[in-house]
């Protein structure tokens, strides 16, 4: 794979050749691919041994060490998104990605300073119920409404994303690709439930993240370059900046001030109040442990971030910053240029970045639908059937979508931010004493969605959805329930 980094690929011939790559694969990588494959599926049978209850299936018992819990999470937030986008990111322009990961290290301090106290507290399977032991029963199915819709738009679009390498990798049609990893994943997690789900996440980062430190090794081996030096390069090139404090940060969502702040609300946001995340540490062991996991997981998602980027600066050296089509430059590298067996590794480490969200999502859709609309009441067999719906349907929606001009990990944070604000300000009015007539908060939320619609049509960055959308929910629903209550 040797080759001088300063060669270049400007010529058209040339840059078809790197853009033109997949489809071919070698046995032996596809030997790794499907002896990873079936192992998932061995385990999720495994497991499925061990789930009495409903309760086994979504929470585990709540015996989930924090370690497990916490690669988990890092598995599920970033999972095909970092395999594919991140890379694209550091490779068309520099590391601006690192300032979201800084705030999504303080937002996660603060859901284990002031979020998950209560949900332990409460006993909860679902962190909805907390807002139904607070506001009621219908406000409850209202916030699991919201999650679910948002969750399945959200996760759809990652998962379009998963089929978008596995069809550079295998040279499949778009539907094809959704049909095979998401039957896979559908299966693992059907029968296994969620101790399936976490430990074979934890698996799947382990996987992916040696897999991206390959590819890092194989790029520094090939352009025959030291280490300092190449990151000397990539600086005089500034390629590695990670602070832009010069843009407009109401606009542009990657000024530092908009990509901190907002990376540390949205993850205040995404970990505290959106069950798919919080879901894996209510499955620990206590809150102590908990809060280890919660933490913990900003650390390695940072750690995680500048792995992959560093992985696309260098093959922005590789390539000599040849024009490659967008979020394929890492999966172009890696089917075209590394050897037989380092490839399936590779390979294997993109499905399990594609499969690790997939599986946790279908998983906590479950586990909202049946305790926040069945009460507790879904037996074990009816637990498994919900698992099979929602995987259908994210399946179905994710075949119906299409690739958009943006970077799908922008993508999917943007549309998260929808609601996370109104969610936010709906759970930090729970820990007030004060009677909220329901209507009003349902208005709220409806108009805290509304705005941020109305922000993202005058262009403000959407790092500041969620502060905007918890600010606009707060005002209306106080507003309305004093305006209720004075004519009461």
């Amino acid at each position: 794979m040797k080759r001088s980094h300063s060669a270049g690929y400007g010529a058209a011939a040339e840059e078809d050749e790197i853009c033109g790559q997949g489809g071919v694969i070698h046995p032996l990588d596809l030997t790794v691919v499907c002896i990873l494959l079936a192992g998932f599926v061995g385990f999720g049978i495994y497991q499925a041994r061990f789930n009495r209850s409903a309760e086994d299936y979504f929470l585990g018992s709540g015996k989930i060490p924090w370690p497990i819990a916490m690669l988990s999470i890092v598995a599920t937030e970033t999972s095909v998104l970092t395999f594919v986008s991140v890379p694209g990111l550091a490779y068309r322009g520099d590391w601006f990605f690192l300032q979201l990961a800084l705030g999504y290290i303080a937002g996660r301090i603060a859901v284990s300073i002031f979020l998950l106290p209560r949900y332990f507290e409460s006993g909860v399977t679902s962190i909805y119920e907390v807002i139904g032991q607070r506001f009621g029963p219908g406000i409850q199915k209202t916030a699991s409404a919201m999650f679910l819709v948002t969750r399945v738009l959200a996760d759809s679009v990652r998962f379009l994303a998963t089929a978008v390498v596995v069809q550079v990798i295998f040279g499949w049609p778009l539907p094809s690709a959704v049909l095979v990893i998401g039957g896979v994943t559908l299966l693992y997690t059907l029968l296994g439930g969620i101790k399936a789900v976490v430990w074979v996440d934890s698996f799947q980062f382990v996987i992916y993240l040696l897999g991206a430190a390959l590819c890092i090794g194989g790029i520094l081996y090939a352009i025959e370059q030291p280490l300092f030096e190449t990151v000397d390069q990539l600086a005089a090139l500034d390629k590695i900046k990670i602070f832009h404090f010069e843009k407009d940060f109401f606009h542009d969502p990657w000024s530092a001030v908009s990509a901190i702040i907002g990376g540390m609300l949205l993850s205040f946001a995404s970990h505290g109040v959106d069950h798919m995340m919080v879901q894996r540490v209510l499955a620990c062991r206590g809150l102590s442990s908990a809060r280890k996991a919660m933490i913990g997981s900003g650390v390695f998602a940072f750690v995680q971030f500048m792995i992959f980027l560093f992985a696309g600066s260098l093959i922005y050296l590789f390539f000599s910053g040849a024009e490659i089509e967008k979020d394929r430059e890492f999966t172009t590298f890696m089917t075209a240029f590394l050897p037989a067996g380092v490839k399936g590794f590779l390979l294997a480490g993109v499905l399990c970045a594609a499969m690790s969200t997939l599986s946790s999502s279908i998983n906590s859709l479950a586990s909202s639908t049946a305790v926040d609309w069945l009460k507790k009441k879904a037996s074990l067999k009816t637990s498994r059937v919900i698992t099979l719906f929602w995987g259908g349907v994210l399946i179905t929606i994710a075949m119906l979508l299409d690739e958009s001009e943006s970077a799908v990990v922008e993508i999917g944070l943007e549309i998260a931010s929808f609601t996370y604000g109104g969610m936010l300000g709906l759970f930090l009015l729970s820990k007030t004493k004060r009677a909220f007539h329901p209507a009003s908060l349902i208005t709220g939320l409806v108009s805290s969605l509304g705005f941020v619609l109305v922000l993202r049509q005058c262009g403000i960055a959407w790092t500041w959805f969620v502060a905007a959308g918890a600010a606009a929910f707060m005002i209306a629903a106080v507003g309305l329930d004093s305006a209720w209550k004075r004519k009461k």
